[in-house]
């Protein structure tokens, strides 16, 4: 029988490092969650090679002295747990895992130090060794930096994906924490280069705004909702803004950015009348309850939480999401508004406008025939059957509005948007072009420039590529 022997601490801590540190992006969201619970209102992160070279976070924090310094490596030692109570958090950390999981690692060193102290002091551990100590010169605050990330566990590395990858995880990640603290400044700098930098904001809309862009808030409504202990604020878009996936879908308890399926199914239950079902809104909802109703210690990364009255939660977010629908269903996107009234602009539309057109107008217009499709004329009576074979859709016969084609078939008679019919054309002749001699394109006169937040041109830039290979340059 196999004897039960206690593990060697750095197995421990390599083990509990697989449970919390999957990738840069991990180190990143503990040691800037690290820096919010310690008070700090300018955080810096500094990348190289997505993060796997070097990690280093600065903040201006309460800082540690040399005691909590030694002790902030060792495994489950916090500060951030009062009288021990496991329900009542009020942190986005608590477990005390995230440093000594790190250092296990990777090349850690911690410089630290409080502004009524002389001098501060520096620690390292590399590879899970023990800790070494040395005073430093004095600063406010703590800089951390994580070096040569899965070093000591080679086998991890081959999981990391490449470095654009990977600072778009940085940047997904900075981001939400960025948008649950309005009132902290974030900066982001990868490889030398500033990817964004968010200055404190006074109201969560500026903030918003920055790592959203502003289409999403000029097309939001506002949603401020309590219940009992609880209160939902936040924006949601209006039914004529929305989105092919889910991915712009953000929700905060406490503070915390959560993932939680209770969100999208209420959601999708809020929005079911006004959306198609394979649309989806965009919005950011922020849930303060009390921390009793919540268990955030059900993922080690503690990113998905369970309700202890998930119902009443599920009614509060569809009810406050109806109520807002109601009071600004009627307005649209502004610039889906701006689009619309382009087109009835005479010089923004080639076809002629009837300023005054009724559906009665158009049944007494006489509809502009075409020629007949064979020697015999159209009659009421039904064609006879014909050797050639029938096109599709049918044999155009008139047109109305300048718009619709009317087509009869040998049974049937079809209506066809013609604008749509030529934009199908021209989608085929592209497609046929690319194959024999490669996408025609046109450098515009004026570029269109498209407002977006750094994780999305992130992933533009990898794929510019293909988008160039279909005749869309993208530039920076």
């Amino acid at each position: 029988m196999p004897v039960i022997r206690r593990l060697p601490e750095s197995v421990i801590n390599r083990i509990a490092a697989g449970e919390v540190i999957e990738r840069p992006a991990s180190v990143v969201k503990e040691l800037v969650e690290n820096a919010l619970d310690a008070g700090a209102k300018n955080i810096t992160v500094t990348l190289e090679d997505g993060g796997k070279r070097l990690i280093i976070i600065q903040d201006d924090g309460c800082g540690m002295g040399k005691n909590d310094l030694l002790l902030a490596v060792e495994r489950h030692a916090t500060s951030k747990l009062n009288d021990d109570d496991l329900v009542n958090i009020r942190t986005l950390g608590f477990r005390g895992e995230a440093l000594p999981s790190i250092a296990s690692i990777s090349r850690l060193d911690i410089h630290s130090g409080i502004d009524t102290q002389q001098h501060a002091w520096t620690l390292q551990s590399h590879g899970g060794s023990q800790p070494v100590l040395s005073p430093a010169s004095p600063m406010q605050g703590t800089r951390i930096q994580v070096a040569d990330l899965f070093y000591a566990t080679p086998a991890r590395l081959k999981f990391l994906k490449s470095a654009s990858a990977e600072i778009q995880q940085v940047s997904q990640r900075l981001e939400h924490l960025a948008m649950a603290r309005p009132d902290v400044g974030f900066r982001l700098i990868h490889n030398e280069r500033t990817l964004f930098h968010y200055r404190p904001a006074q109201q969560p809309r500026e903030r918003l705004a920055a790592c959203l862009g502003n289409s999403f808030i000029d097309s939001a409504m506002p949603v401020d909702t309590t219940r009992e202990d609880c209160r939902l604020t936040g924006y949601a878009s209006l039914p004529t803004f929305h989105k092919a996936t889910s991915m712009s879908q953000y929700l905060f308890i406490n503070g915390r950015p959560v993932k939680d399926r209770l969100l999208q199914a209420s959601l999708r239950v809020a929005y079911q009348h006004v959306l198609a079902h394979d649309r989806h809104p965009a919005v950011v909802l922020f849930l303060d309850i009390p921390p009793d109703m919540v268990d955030i210690n059900v993922h080690p990364a503690k990113t998905e939480v369970r309700f202890r009255d998930a119902a009443g939660i599920r009614s509060l977010i569809i009810g406050a999401l109806r109520d807002a629908l109601q009071q600004n269903g009627q307005k649209t996107a502004p610039s889906l508004s701006d689009r619309t009234l382009a087109a009835f602009r005479p010089d923004a539309n080639p076809l002629p406008v009837q300023s005054s057109f009724t559906y009665a107008a158009m049944l007494a217009e006489k509809p502009r025939a075409f020629p007949p499709p064979s020697p015999a004329a159209v009659t009421d009576a039904p064609p006879a059957p014909s050797p050639v074979m029938e096109p599709m859709l049918g044999f155009a016969v008139a047109q109305l509005q300048n718009t619709y084609v009317v087509a009869r078939t040998t049974d049937s008679l079809i209506l066809v948007d013609q604008h749509a019919a030529h934009e199908r054309l021209v989608l085929e002749t592209m497609l046929t072009g690319m194959q024999e001699k490669g996408i025609q394109r046109q450098a515009l006169l004026l570029p269109v420039v498209v407002d977006l937040p750094e994780y999305q041109v992130q992933l533009l830039a990898a794929r510019a590529g293909e988008l160039e290979a279909l005749g869309l340059a993208i530039l920076r």
